[in-house]
């Protein structure tokens, strides 16, 4: 059985996020990128499944420009066997997104499509759930437990009450949550070898998908800094700014 995951490159999370000078986009020049969190969950948990022997082959996708080859390299020295590059300089909307990876998902003949449940950067949590639409099957969101029973998946998720679990068959899509597993680190010997494990590379214009966005950018802006706090001597006293201050209790 092959296993598609999706990965995207981002802003490094330990990297502090400004607008440009331009106030029109996140300042990315001389920043670190690194693989989305979520999407290196979802590669580790393809990793782990394949060494349970429920998972035959690991194909990694992603689809940005030349340089979103630092993270397919990346996700090929953790244990993916092989990498695809959908080049583009377009920022592509979520529908558009999930529209190529049906058409590779079906080409490949991908029993499972992992994805993170949201990217940081702009962390719309669409894109699985439009796959699974297009791709008419089975759908695990935020999983935080992933077991494969011969010809179903059973998938423990993360709702707002506590758990649940689902069952299904294939295919599938399942996006990824934070308590899902703990990604492992590339030893040096994985990483020599990635650089000889195959990376096809094609043009976005071979999948017949439009580049432009329903969504316009108006302006992106640092959140407002916060106030410093004070503090008070006793409860009425916090009432008091409660209510006449902060205008928070009547």
């Amino acid at each position: 059985m092959k296993a598609l995951v999706a990965i995207k490159r981002v802003l490094d999370y330990n990297v502090k996020a400004r607008p440009n000078d331009q106030g029109t986009a996140v300042e990315l020049a001389n920043c670190k990128m690194s693989m989305n969190p979520f999407c290196e969950i979802a590669v580790e948990e393809a990793i782990r499944l394949k060494a349970k022997k429920a998972i035959d082959e690991i194909i990694v996708v992603s689809i940005g420009n030349e340089k979103s080859t630092e993270q397919l390299r990346s996700a090929l020295a953790l244990g993916a066997d092989r990498a695809m590059l959908i080049q583009t300089d377009a920022k592509l909307s979520s529908l558009a997104v999930a529209k190529v990876l049906k058409q590779i998902a079906q080409k490949e003949g991908a029993q499972m499509v992992f994805l993170g449940k949201q990217s940081i950067d702009s962390d719309n949590n669409q894109t699985g759930q439009m796959l699974a639409a297009l791709m008419d099957c089975a759908q695990f969101t935020f999983a935080s437990e992933v077991n494969v029973n011969g010809d179903s998946v059973e998938v423990t998720r993360e709702v707002d009450t506590g758990l649940e679990t689902l069952k299904g068959g294939f295919p599938c899509v399942i996006t990824t949550d934070l308590r899902l597993n703990e990604p492992r680190f590339a030893k040096l010997p994985d990483i020599m070898k990635a650089k000889k494990k195959p990376l096809d590379k094609t043009m976005l214009n071979e999948y017949e998908v439009s580049e432009a966005s329903a969504v316009e950018i108006l302006e992106v802006m640092a959140p407002s800094k916060r106030t410093a706090g004070v503090k008070v001597a006793d409860v009425d006293e916090l009432i008091n700014k409660l209510k006449n201050e902060a205008k928070v209790i009547a």
